[in-house]
């Protein structure tokens, strides 16, 4: 199985696995238990002959890994899948910030209002503060995304992005 590598043609072949929104969103269902083509073409609400297209695509990057076989209620061969975690530091490449914009969106459409927090904040800061803000908030992440996972906990999801803000900026674009 790939491991992704350094070279130029590896992580493009990683960058082209996550240049889906279906994608992105299939490594989020399989974030800390395993599920079944099935089990994901039913969360997406998609036919399972769709999915296990970008399951096996994901398979191939070593963004998802297989689990142990498990007979089905039917006595049906079932194969869960789990994401591996390497998402989290690959390249996404160009329109990969897009991709994961539009995956937070769908699933945010989705989940219930009163469960979503929220906030934007317009700041004026130098390259120094941005560098600050971007540490802290990735060593935030970080943090979270090494803790083990509660058994009986609740699953949540995040979304941070900075951004220059052009619509503030009183200098004239180039």
């Amino acid at each position: 199985m790939p491991t992704g590598g350094d070279s130029v043609a590896e992580r493009d072949a990683d960058a082209r696995a996550l240049a889906s929104t279906l994608r992105v969103r299939i490594l989020r269902i399989c974030l800390d238990e395993p599920r079944t083509n099935k089990e994901i073409a039913q969360v997406l609400g998609k036919n399972p002959a769709t999915t296990l297209h970008h399951v096996r695509t994901l398979v191939a990057r070593g963004f998802l890994a297989a689990q142990p076989e498990r007979t089905g209620a039917r006595g049906a061969r079932e194969v869960p899948y789990l994401a591996t975690g390497r998402s989290w530091t690959a390249d996404l490449g160009p329109g990969g910030h897009r991709v994961l914009l539009d995956a937070f969106l769908e699933e945010l459409a989705v989940a219930d209002p009163a469960t979503v927090d929220m906030g934007r904040l317009g700041l004026r800061l130098d390259a120094e503060g941005r560098d600050e803000l971007s540490r802290r908030l990735n060593e935030v992440l970080e943090d979270f995304r090494q803790r083990e996972p509660v058994a009986d906990g609740e699953p949540w999801s995040v979304f941070v992005a900075i951004h220059h803000d052009t619509s503030r900026d009183p200098r004239p674009s180039a």
